[in-house]
């Protein structure tokens, strides 16, 4: 979309109140409005000025907004180049639903054997008294999520990082810190090779955190705790290891790249060629001319 000479990419989540979008604004002035959602973004060039609480904030190249839900702001460009960013808009009901999963105690044994890593009463809403922040820890973790959300992922990946991401901001950003348990021992252990399995049986299907929490028997954090602590992975690489072996013995049988990508799971050959090469240090192309050499 074009706009003041500047332009703006949008995307939206069809089943949950969670959106993001990308825009470069010039002469765009935001009127005073509010969201129903937290709202966190990084700006990324220039610096864009808003007024919110009574005061006015400015947000430069690296820094992180964060607004809390129906808090009235407005937004222009502070700086002659206009400004780039990224935003996040994720609604409280999203929010309060990663606190209460975080701080679940069920284990996959049915015990509660459980170990609490911060305090905080579990799914209370945090709140962000600092328009802006400085932190590149926050910038990092919104910049992980946004591209997920934006661009090609699967659906598992993007919620781990939407998991992980909502955590730290209201660890660093908020006043209050998440309470947070993860499974102890052979718990731990019994649910990280119970999703271990199913990935590795159905891993070009679109598993969900809950499909994985579901046959874990735990709750989807202390699931991804377990599992990375056995396996040294999130279970969204692993997913992804799994599809890029299969593409790998596709491309070995001759398949062309593309072809191997949709066979394998991949959102499209892009994403498929990348992820090939950070793996293996070579492009899907040059894997499958290298029969025979």
């Amino acid at each position: 979309m074009e706009r003041d000479g500047g332009w703006a990419r949008y995307w939206r989540d069809g089943a949950r109140p969670l959106e993001a979008m990308h825009a470069h604004f010039f002469e765009h002035v935001y009127a005073p409005h509010s969201h129903d959602t937290y709202s966190f973004g990084i700006t990324d060039v220039g610096a864009q000025s808003f007024r919110c609480r009574g005061a006015q904030h400015t947000s430069g190249a690296g820094m992180v907004m964060a607004l809390n839900p129906d808090e009235v702001h407005d937004g222009r460009a502070a700086a002659e180049l206009g400004y780039q960013y990224r935003i996040v808009h994720i609604g409280p009901s999203v929010v309060s639903g990663i606190l209460r999963d975080a701080a679940d105690t069920s284990a996959a044994d049915g015990s509660t054997a459980a170990t609490a890593e911060a305090a905080g009463p579990a799914g209370a809403l945090p709140l962000f008294v600092r328009p802006v922040l400085t932190d590149p820890v926050l910038t990092d973790a919104l910049a992980r999520l946004h591209r997920a959300l934006m661009g090609p992922a699967s659906a598992l990946a993007r919620e781990e990082l939407l998991t992980a991401t909502v955590l730290r901001l209201a660890e660093r950003g908020a006043t209050r810190a998440p309470r947070t348990r993860s499974l102890a021992g052979e718990a731990g252990r019994r649910a990280a090779r119970r999703a271990y399995a199913l990935l590795n049986e159905a891993f070009l299907e679109p598993l969900s955190a809950d499909d994985l929490a579901a046959a874990a028997g735990c709750s989807r954090f202390a699931l991804y705790r377990a599992f990375r602590a056995e396996f040294g992975m999130a279970p969204s690489d692993h997913q992804r290891l799994l599809r890029l072996r299969r593409a790998r013995g596709l491309l070995a049988g001759g398949l062309a790249p593309a072809e191997a990508a949709a066979a394998a799971g991949f959102a499209d050959q892009a994403h498929f060629n990348r992820w090939f090469k950070r793996a293996y240090g070579i492009t899907p192309g040059v894997y499958r001319r290298a029969a025979g050499s």
